[in-house]
Protein backbone atom coordinates (compact mmCIF):
# COMPACT_ATOMS: atom_id res chain seq x y z
CA UNK A 1 0.00 0.00 0.00
CA UNK A 2 1.34 3.42 -0.91
CA UNK A 3 1.75 5.80 1.99
CA UNK A 4 2.84 9.34 1.35
CA UNK A 5 3.36 12.41 3.47
CA UNK A 6 1.11 15.42 2.99
CA UNK A 7 2.67 18.23 0.99
CA UNK A 8 5.05 20.19 3.19
CA UNK A 9 7.09 22.95 1.59
CA UNK A 10 9.78 22.83 4.29
CA UNK A 11 10.24 19.08 3.82
CA UNK A 12 10.28 19.54 0.03
CA UNK A 13 13.02 22.18 0.42
CA UNK A 14 15.06 19.73 2.52
CA UNK A 15 14.70 17.04 -0.14
CA UNK A 16 15.70 19.42 -2.92
CA UNK A 17 18.62 20.77 -0.89
CA UNK A 18 20.02 17.28 -0.49
CA UNK A 19 20.55 16.97 -4.26
CA UNK A 20 21.45 20.45 -5.51
CA UNK A 21 25.21 19.82 -5.56
CA UNK A 22 24.72 16.70 -7.70
CA UNK A 23 25.26 16.95 -11.44
CA UNK A 24 22.03 16.15 -13.28
CA UNK A 25 19.97 16.54 -10.12
CA UNK A 26 16.59 17.13 -11.75
CA UNK A 27 15.48 13.49 -12.04
CA UNK A 28 16.78 12.40 -8.61
CA UNK A 29 15.03 15.36 -6.98
CA UNK A 30 11.74 14.69 -8.75
CA UNK A 31 11.87 10.99 -7.86
CA UNK A 32 12.59 11.83 -4.22
CA UNK A 33 9.72 14.34 -4.11
CA UNK A 34 7.30 11.86 -5.63
CA UNK A 35 8.49 9.11 -3.30
CA UNK A 36 7.80 11.35 -0.34
CA UNK A 37 4.56 13.06 -1.41
CA UNK A 38 3.15 10.69 -4.04
CA UNK A 39 3.05 13.31 -6.80
CA UNK A 40 4.75 16.47 -8.04
CA UNK A 41 2.93 19.68 -7.13
CA UNK A 42 3.09 22.93 -9.10
CA UNK A 43 4.92 24.47 -6.16
CA UNK A 44 7.49 21.64 -6.23
CA UNK A 45 8.15 22.38 -9.91
CA UNK A 46 8.77 26.04 -9.03
CA UNK A 47 11.07 25.09 -6.15
CA UNK A 48 13.12 22.67 -8.27
CA UNK A 49 13.44 25.25 -11.04
CA UNK A 50 14.63 27.91 -8.60
CA UNK A 51 17.09 25.57 -6.86
CA UNK A 52 18.64 24.34 -10.12
CA UNK A 53 18.47 27.66 -12.00
CA UNK A 54 16.13 26.16 -14.60
CA UNK A 55 12.92 27.55 -16.02
CA UNK A 56 9.64 26.14 -14.74
CA UNK A 57 8.96 25.03 -18.32
CA UNK A 58 12.13 22.91 -18.31
CA UNK A 59 11.18 21.16 -15.07
CA UNK A 60 7.56 20.76 -16.17
CA UNK A 61 8.87 19.25 -19.42
CA UNK A 62 10.73 16.58 -17.45
CA UNK A 63 7.68 15.83 -15.26
CA UNK A 64 5.34 15.60 -18.24
CA UNK A 65 7.76 13.55 -20.37
CA UNK A 66 8.28 10.66 -17.95
CA UNK A 67 5.29 8.37 -17.35
CA UNK A 68 6.25 7.64 -13.75
CA UNK A 69 5.70 11.21 -12.55
CA UNK A 70 2.22 12.11 -11.37
CA UNK A 71 0.70 15.59 -11.15
CA UNK A 72 -2.21 14.40 -8.98
CA UNK A 73 -2.22 12.35 -5.78
CA UNK A 74 -2.42 8.60 -6.48
CA UNK A 75 -5.01 6.27 -5.06
CA UNK A 76 -4.29 4.29 -1.95
CA UNK A 77 -3.08 1.45 -4.19
CA UNK A 78 -1.23 1.83 -7.49
CA UNK A 79 -1.69 -0.93 -10.07
CA UNK A 80 0.76 -0.86 -12.95
CA UNK A 81 0.00 -3.14 -15.89
CA UNK A 82 2.76 -4.01 -18.32
CA UNK A 83 2.14 -2.77 -21.86
CA UNK A 84 5.30 -4.21 -23.46
CA UNK A 85 5.22 -6.60 -26.39
CA UNK A 86 5.74 -9.86 -24.45
CA UNK A 87 2.84 -9.07 -22.13
CA UNK A 88 0.66 -7.91 -25.01
CA UNK A 89 1.29 -11.19 -26.83
CA UNK A 90 0.15 -13.07 -23.72
CA UNK A 91 -3.18 -11.24 -23.34
CA UNK A 92 -2.34 -8.10 -21.39
CA UNK A 93 -4.51 -5.92 -23.65
CA UNK A 94 -7.65 -7.89 -22.80
CA UNK A 95 -6.79 -7.78 -19.08
CA UNK A 96 -6.20 -4.03 -19.28
CA UNK A 97 -9.50 -3.45 -21.08
CA UNK A 98 -11.34 -5.47 -18.46
CA UNK A 99 -9.62 -3.62 -15.61
CA UNK A 100 -10.38 -0.22 -17.06
CA UNK A 101 -14.00 -1.22 -17.49
CA UNK A 102 -14.32 -2.82 -14.02
CA UNK A 103 -12.64 0.15 -12.31
CA UNK A 104 -14.44 2.75 -14.42
CA UNK A 105 -11.20 4.59 -15.19
CA UNK A 106 -8.65 4.94 -17.96
CA UNK A 107 -4.86 4.92 -17.78
CA UNK A 108 -3.50 7.31 -15.13
CA UNK A 109 -6.95 7.50 -13.55
CA UNK A 110 -7.96 6.92 -9.97
CA UNK A 111 -11.21 5.29 -8.91
CA UNK A 112 -13.87 7.60 -7.49
CA UNK A 113 -13.34 6.10 -4.04
CA UNK A 114 -9.62 6.92 -4.22
CA UNK A 115 -8.61 3.29 -3.69
CA UNK A 116 -6.88 2.39 -6.97
CA UNK A 117 -4.80 4.26 -9.54
CA UNK A 118 -4.21 2.45 -12.85
CA UNK A 119 -0.98 3.12 -14.70
CA UNK A 120 0.65 1.63 -17.79
CA UNK A 121 4.26 0.55 -17.50
CA UNK A 122 6.47 -0.44 -20.39
CA UNK A 123 8.28 -3.56 -19.18
CA UNK A 124 8.60 -4.86 -15.67
CA UNK A 125 11.32 -7.32 -16.65
CA UNK A 126 9.03 -10.34 -16.22
CA UNK A 127 8.76 -11.21 -19.89
CA UNK A 128 9.02 -14.94 -19.21
CA UNK A 129 6.12 -14.62 -16.74
CA UNK A 130 3.88 -12.50 -18.97
CA UNK A 131 1.46 -10.90 -18.57
CA UNK A 132 2.83 -9.00 -15.59
CA UNK A 133 1.73 -6.28 -13.21
CA UNK A 134 2.91 -4.45 -10.16
CA UNK A 135 0.68 -3.48 -7.25
CA UNK A 136 2.12 -1.19 -4.62
CA UNK A 137 5.62 -2.14 -5.72
CA UNK A 138 5.01 -5.90 -5.59
CA UNK A 139 5.48 -7.79 -8.86
CA UNK A 140 2.83 -10.24 -10.06
CA UNK A 141 3.59 -12.55 -12.99
CA UNK A 142 1.48 -14.93 -15.06
CA UNK A 143 -1.49 -12.69 -14.52
CA UNK A 144 -4.92 -14.11 -15.31
CA UNK A 145 -8.40 -12.66 -15.01
CA UNK A 146 -8.77 -14.54 -11.73
CA UNK A 147 -5.53 -13.30 -10.17
CA UNK A 148 -6.14 -9.77 -11.37
CA UNK A 149 -9.72 -9.77 -10.06
CA UNK A 150 -8.47 -11.09 -6.71
CA UNK A 151 -5.69 -8.51 -6.54
CA UNK A 152 -8.12 -5.68 -7.29
CA UNK A 153 -10.67 -6.98 -4.79
CA UNK A 154 -8.03 -6.89 -2.04
CA UNK A 155 -7.02 -3.37 -3.03
CA UNK A 156 -10.61 -2.14 -3.05
CA UNK A 157 -11.55 -3.80 0.27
Amino acid sequence: MASHASWDEKHAAEIIGGFTSMAGATLPILHALQESFGFITERAIEMVADALNLSRAEVYGVVSFYHDFRREPPGKHVLKLCRAEACQSMGADALAARDKSDLGIDWHGTTADGRVTLEPVFCLGLCSCAPAAMIDGKLVGRLTETTLTSTLAKARA
